[in-house]
């Protein structure tokens, strides 16, 4: 397994995947902000250049997205009906955007996926993962759904109703445990065929009702990473473990070296 981070990418593709690279990381996942045909030249002369490689697009938005547990399934991803066809238009647009740049996988996250498969709700949320996965198939490219707001039986009973053979998981660690949804070391068994991308990231279950659990160092929390990664290795991955630290400055710059060192301990 190789390690990468999680990065925004900026209006300098230059100076983005020079800090991977100046990070010591030959891979990054980029959340893609601009779509025009200057910035995928100057991203692909930068991953060429700095020999870094660039191994999921993610979409997120139009519209408000708020991480909690009242307003986010209100909020967050494919399942709200007043944000859906903006968000299908706009995962299209990420997809063009990574055929352009040579990036292999489109990723985001779906939302709180009802749990109740009869609910009209999950039907519509299905057929809009199927409807955007269908789109990057066509540009050659997976359609990765990011763990955290559902139950992983919950996305797995999705990903087998959509019916399509480019759809799997990026497996965010920390966020089963921050939505109070499974422990991941229980649910790599479960995910493990469908997890096409990993977010090592660390945290505590809620201890508020209407709060999310918090976000910790890798290390600080409740994500069994010796565990977890001797099982991913039984399960046979071999993609990237992908570091993502969501805090800003030069905090997290330090917490992402320090994640970087421990990880690569116990890779090996």
């Amino acid at each position: 397994m190789r390690l990468g981070v999680v990065t925004g990418l900026s209006k300098n593709p230059d100076a983005t995947i020079k800090r991977v690279h100046d990070l010591g990381f030959p891979t990054c996942q980029l959340s893609i902000g601009a779509f025009d045909d200057a910035t995928v030249a100057e991203l692909r002369s930068a991953v060429e250049k700095y020999g870094v490689e660039v191994t999921s697009a993610i979409a997120g938005g139009p519209g408000p997205e708020i991480y909690d547990f009242y307003k986010g399934p209100e909020t967050i991803g494919l399942v709200p009906r007043q944000y859906r066809d903006a968000r299908i238009a706009r995962i299209k647009q990420v997809s063009d955007f990574a055929k352009k740049a040579g990036i292999p996988g489109v990723q985001t996250h779906c939302g709180f996926l009802p749990e109740n498969p009869n609910e009209a709700l999950y039907t519509e949320s299905v057929d809009a993962i199927r409807t955007v996965a269908q789109y990057c198939k066509a540009n050659g490219q997976t359609f990765r759904c990011e763990t955290g707001q559902e139950t992983p039986i919950t996305l797995v009973r999705a990903i087998k109703d959509v019916g399509l053979d480019n759809v799997g998981v990026n497996f965010d660690l920390a966020n089963l445990i921050l939505y109070g949804k499974a422990n991941p070391v229980d649910a790599v068994e479960l995910l493990g065929p469908y997890i096409m991308g990993i977010h090592a990231k660390d945290g505590l279950y809620p201890t508020e009702p209407k709060q999310l659990g918090r976000e910790v160092p890798i290390g600080q929390g409740k994500v069994n990473f010796p565990v977890i990664i001797g099982l991913l290795k039984k399960v046979g991955y071999r993609n990237p473990l992908t570091i993502e630290r969501e805090i800003s400055g030069v905090k997290q710059g330090e917490d992402i070296l320090a994640s970087k060192a421990y990880l690569e301990k116990l890779i090996g």
